[in-house]
């Protein structure tokens, strides 16, 4: 890890020479004070995210740590808003400021968000170039220096606070673990075309959580017995994704590929193979999470609450969605068509790399939004921008929770989930948003 305080008081040297040259501006805390700061910083973080191509699972912990972070450091200039140690499993208290000093705590708290999230990532130069932009706009505010390098040693000391803390999780031991063995069972999930990829994090239930107790707190029902029987269940739900896609209205592909959030698309051509690169289901919600803090209007403070609360989520559903995933390691829809209905059967979107139940989509996405509903209540309306910048028009809601409902059923539509996994899946991330919600207390 590099040395960040050293890093921090260069750029204060540099600062010395302009802030010597010109007076110190009184109006710098309303300058900083700025909600815009943090959501182009969590912007960069989810463009590196894609960049560097980060799983579902792997991303959401890359968001919440960082977003704690910046919660820690900006609530001691919000004193209703409490600390989340004693409240996140393991979070012991982080550094205080020191009584009497000053700080700049927006410019803290966005040090504190940056240096946490770049140690999570494998471009770390592309969060110190944004780090360099960024922080030339702080000291263009002539903010005093001595309260400019104290606010950078302030969120640097937080931010190894929350990493050591990260340290503890286990994902770094879970990196050594033994990968995804096929089975021979014909109802237990294999790799699937075109790519044949390994089970995505095996071990994800192993992992630290945030605020749940265990990761099968809120085990779903297993699925569907497997069964090639004709007139069983299980295949009747088979037919039902093979109709989907068949008889898929434009409509109906439209809400698959907008919801498809699948970081690693391969595509084959003949011999040729290229791969695009999009957010992850947790970007998706992320964005969701901007979108509607600013048509609130949110200040910085609400807004970091924002990212903070729904990240929880996020990474609480990813864990108890990926423990069931593993236990009951259900065959996908693509292999199981193929096998027994109709070999050409192609679903819409890419199948996902790890076991069918329940749905990804479903758990975390009605995790996340009963999080923005208790933040900005239930008939919230918004205008989902998120997947224009990859090529797809926006679609509208008139809450979260018709969004959730819909990303949950756009894994239908995109052939790559049976409805048990997707109507299972809402009533998990629900009972896992709540949760989170009841036990957590922020400045709500």
């Amino acid at each position: 890890m590099k040395n960040t305080l050293s890093w921090a008081l260069l750029l204060g040297a540099g600062f010395l020479l302009f802030n010597a040259c010109e007076e110190v501006n009184p109006d710098y805390p309303q300058e900083a004070d700025r909600a815009e700061f943090m959501h182009q910083s969590m912007k960069k973080l989810t463009d590196v995210i894609v960049h560097d191509i980060f799983s579902p699972p792997v991303a959401s912990r890359i968001y919440v740590y960082p977003s704690v972070a910046a919660y820690e450091v900006l609530r001691h200039d919000h004193p209703k808003h409490q600390s989340l140690s004693g409240q996140l499993n393991d979070l012991a208290s982080p550094p205080a400021p020191v009584e009497g000093q000053e700080y700049c705590y927006p410019l803290a708290a966005l040090h504190a968000f940056l240096e946490t999230g770049k140690t999570m990532l494998f471009s770390e130069h592309l969060i110190e170039e944004y780090q360099d932009s960024l922080y030339a706009e702080f000291q263009a505010m002539r903010m005093p220096r001595a309260v400019y390098d104290r606010s950078l040693a302030y969120g640097a000391a937080v931010s190894q606070h929350i990493l050591s803390w990260a340290d503890r999780d286990l994902y770094k031991q879970t990196r050594t673990y033994p990968k995804y063995t096929i089975p021979a069972d014909p109802a237990k999930w294999k790799p699937t075309p075109p790519d044949y990829m390994d089970g995505i994090e095996p071990a994800w239930s192993e992992i630290r959580l945030m605020v749940l107790d265990s990761a099968s707190q809120f085990a779903p029902p297993p699925p569907t017995p497997f069964s090639t029987d004709e007139n069983s269940r299980f295949m009747e739900e088979t037919r039902e994704v093979y109709r989907a896609v068949k008889d898929a209205r434009e409509e109906e592909r439209a809400i698959a590929k907008f919801w498809d959030c699948n970081p690693y698309v391969s595509h084959h051509t003949g011999h040729v193979m290229y791969a695009t690169k999009k957010i992850t289901p947790g970007g998706h919600w992320i964005n969701i999470a901007r979108i509607a803090a600013e048509k609130a209007d949110a200040d910085l403070m609400k807004t970091v609450e924002t990212y903070a609360r729904v990240s929880i989520s996020l990474f609480d559903g990813f864990i108890s969605c990926w423990d069931e995933k593993y236990r009951s390691s259900l065959v996908r829809p693509e292999t199981v068509i193929n096998t027994y209905i109709d070999e050409s059967w192609l679903p819409i979107l890419q199948t996902p790399p790890f076991p069918e139940h329940t749905s990804g989509h479903s758990v975390i996405s009605s995790a996340a939004a009963v999080a923005l509903t208790e933040l900005y209540g239930a008939d919230f309306a918004f205008e989902d921008t998120s997947e224009e910048e990859y090529g797809l028009p926006s679609r509208s809601y008139t809450s979260f929770f018709q969004a959730s409902e819909e990303a949950a059923l756009s894994r239908l539509y995109g052939g790559i989930h049976y409805r048990p996994a997707i109507d299972l899946g809402v009533t998990q991330g629900r009972a896992v948003g709540k949760l989170v919600h009841e036990r957590l207390r922020t400045g709500l």
